[in-house]
């Protein structure tokens, strides 16, 4: 099978690289072509492809729909948000507190770390003692006796581990969807590298008290919570940032003296806020850093709780953006900084611009990001009201639209999950995660402040595509466990003895009849793989196809790559 994936790989790559195809009406979808050399289907399968060729039309919207606001269709799905209406669900997505999620709450029970405070996790996973390191260093203790005195379930990574797993859960199974595709947008618009010093120990609350909350909520209060919390100050270095001619009164550099750090005012402006064309200038990052001077951390090794330190602070008078902040102010300095630069226009179209990227198109349509950003004004940065814009307009809905985005790595893992009917439980979730960084996205795992791109450039290439191929086949194959897929459910009634009607089934639940002429034209010349039909050369009886395989092609095709 190694060969077949490497031979589909390449080919389809030039798919994933090019365009979406276009489909000529929104009301009146192509029927799919037939798969060549198919035999006649069975009655059952005949009436399921029937049914789905006349709903294709009015399906479309919904899949798109399901494609970009969730993390892909599950099995039946499409049907259930037909029944329910399209505009139905929408607002109940808008609304996750109204969605019962308990099923998915249940299966991240055993993710201890996801519940603890960040005070907990310094003490509950301690970093090595120096001196059991020294002693492995020089040979005086084993591995092994390390792992007794340290053990792999008390250090640290174990946090990043059990959030990883939680949000490949919750990409899976939650009915919340939205919520999570937009906790996954905030978290990379303020990323923090989660193997950066003691963010570590601070990153599941950062999720949790400073994404979580305010996903779905008003712009500036996701500012002001990032802002304030640990994980933000420690690895933009504000938390070291100080007056300039403040001397350390305590600790390891008692007496040192500190100075201003620039990196967390230059972050805001440039990434957080107004953009890097958002007309500030180096004048104003250095009026931004002096207003957030004092703004640390307590005990960062033993609490890693926010606090405002005022013999740190600049307490003299600032300008930025041309609005002047007198002096003698503290911690309010910040805050008016905050509400700056969350009111500023720059402000409303830098993030106009990277919703409509992230739901939309990698070049965004400059006239719907303008009503975009009218709305971000009117609204106070208004988040559900942005997206409404979004999801209401013409271009959304725009034939050059669909499936015009590439899936990033933990898109991918978690629609090609979702679309064999899935259900990790808690180490399902770390295998998935683990999967996620085999392809190219180790999740917390972003280096830079920019996040992980929402680019096809990003992510398409050669290499990736195999990987993402070879994910494909371990998923059907049982490879991961803890992850349960229902391959049968997908063919229920197709004659497995002719591969074209196995194919033809999974052509209409994966990809639900989406497929291009040449991705079935691909596919079709495999029908008679040894691999696929399970048989000899020797072989006169039927063939007994190989469903597994089957799928793991289906899912590697350049249509399930797009969202």
């Amino acid at each position: 099978m190694r060969w077949t994936a490497s031979v589909l790989a390449a080919v389809f790559l030039v798919g994933c690289s090019a365009p979406a195809s276009r489909v000529a009406d929104r009301g009146n979808a192509p029927a799919p072509a037939p798969v060549p050399g198919a035999a006649a289907p069975t009655s059952a399968s005949q009436a399921t492809t029937a049914r789905s060729e006349l709903r294709a039309a009015g399906d479309r919207e919904v899949l798109h729909a399901l494609s970009r606001l969730t993390y892909g269709p599950r099995p039946g799905e499409v049907e259930r948000v037909r029944a329910l209406g399209l505009d139905v669900w929408l607002e109940r997505q808008l609304h996750p507190e109204k969605i019962d999620d308990s099923a998915t709450e249940a299966a991240l029970a055993e993710l201890a770390t996801l519940r603890m405070t960040t005070t907990e996790l310094l003490h509950a996973y301690p970093r090595p003692d120096p001196q059991l390191r020294a002693k492995l260093a020089s040979g005086e203790m084993s591995r092994q006796e390390m792992q007794e005195r340290y053990p792999m379930e008390k250090r640290p990574a174990r946090i990043t581990a059990e959030l990883q797993a939680a949000k490949m859960v919750r990409a899976v199974t939650s009915e919340r969807q939205l919520q999570e595709v937009m906790v996954d947008f905030w978290f990379n618009h303020f990323n923090v590298f989660a193997n950066k010093g003691d963010v570590r120990w601070y990153v599941s609350a950062y999720e949790r008290e400073a994404i979580r909350p305010y996903a779905l909520g008003k712009f500036p209060e996701l500012v002001r919570a990032t802002a304030h919390h640990p994980a933000m100050l420690f690895y933009l270095d504000n938390w070291l940032s100080a007056r300039p001619d403040f001397t350390i009164p305590a600790g390891p550099n008692r007496g040192r003296k500190a100075g201003l750090n620039e990196n967390y005012a230059r972050e805001l402006m440039e990434l957080h806020t107004l953009g890097v064309d958002g007309g500030y200038s180096q004048k104003d990052v250095t009026e931004v850093a002096r207003a957030f001077t004092g703004w640390t951390i307590e005990r960062p090794q033993a609490e890693g709780r926010f606090v405002f330190r005022a013999s740190m602070h600049d307490t003299g008078e600032k300008t930025v953006l041309g609005r002047r902040i007198p002096a003698g102010g503290g911690r309010e300095d910040g805050e008016r900084v905050i509400e700056i630069l969350t009111r500023h226009p720059s402000t409303a179209r830098f993030i106009a611009t990277k919703l409509v990227r992230r739901f939309v198109s990698d070049v965004p349509p400059p006239a719907l990001v303008d009503r975009v950003a009218a709305t971000y004004s009117r609204t106070g940065g208004d988040i559900p009201t942005m997206l409404r814009t979004i999801f209401e307009s013409r271009e959304f809905l725009g034939e050059d639209i669909y499936r015009a985005k590439i899936k990033k790595p933990f898109e991918f893992v978690a629609s090609a999950t979702r679309a064999l009917g899935g259900r990790p439980d808690a180490q399902g979730g770390m295998a998935l995660a683990r999967a996620s960084a085999e392809i190219g996205e180790p999740l917390y795992e972003a280096q830079p402040p920019t996040g992980y791109g929402d680019r096809a450039e990003v992510w398409v290439n050669s290499g990736a595509l195999l990987a993402r191929m070879n994910f494909a086949l371990g998923l059907v194959s049982g490879r991961y466990q803890r992850v349960t897929v229902d391959l049968p459910a997908l063919v229920a009634g197709a004659d497995t003895s002719v591969p074209a009607v196995v194919l033809d089934r999974l052509l209409a639940a994966i990809l639900a009849n989406q497929a291009s002429p040449e991705t079935r034209s691909v596919l079709a010349k495999h029908l008679a793989d040894p691999q696929i039909t399970r048989q000899t050369a020797d072989d006169r009886g039927p063939a007994n196809t190989d469903v597994a395989k089957l799928a793991a092609l289906v899912i590697g095709s350049p249509e399930f790559q797009r969202r």
